[in-house]
This record gives C-alpha cells, sequence and structure tokens, in this order.
C-alpha cells in the first residue's frame, strides 16, 4: 500500500539542496521534504505521501486519522518503523 499519512512537523531545516523536515507521525520521526508546501511550519500537519509533504492538514483531521490507521494496523505497515525510527 501506498496511503498519505498524516504527521506534526517539529523540525524544519534546508539540506543544502531543499527545504526538509522532520514529521512525527505518532512516535514514529522520518525525514521528509517540504518543498512542495514553503508554508508549512513547525507545529503543522501535513499529509505525506512517498516522502513528501503534500497538503497541509487541521490537527483534528490528522489525529482522527492517525487513529483509524493505527486501528487497522496500517500505520506501523507504511511508515516501516524499524527504519530510521528516532525518538521524539
Amino acid at each position: 500500500m501506498c496511503l498519505g499519512i498524516p504527521g506534526r512537523i517539529i523540525e524544519i531545516y534546508d539540506n543544502g539542496l531543499t527545504r526538509m523536515g522532520k514529521v512525527d507521525f505518532n512516535g514514529i520521526v522520518k525525514e521528509v521534504c517540504l518543498a512542495y508546501l514553503p508554508d508549512l511550519q513547525v507545529g503543522d500537519y501535513t499529509i505525506v505521501h512517498v516522502g513528501f509533504a503534500i497538503t497541509r492538514l487541521d490537527e483534528e483531521s490528522a489525529r482522527e486519522t492517525l487513529a483509524l490507521f493505527q486501528s487497522l494496523g496500517v500505520l506501523e505497515e507504511e511508515l516501516n518503523p524499524d527504519e530510521s525510527h528516532e525518538p521524539v
């Protein structure tokens, strides 16, 4: 599966090529490209698909979606927490 997963931006930085960030997906932190949404700020929620932030999302919708994905057991499958897991 390739789902767009909501997460909260916890850090923003420039990697020398583009705007990047660290996004928290219910405790799983991943590096994400923020180039498509230059107005995103730390604390904002975004939908991430294949490593790219593709849209802004309100906190309530993000939490509801994360809870649903977690209850269906697809959150860990999509995010592969064994790969580059970082504590929040």
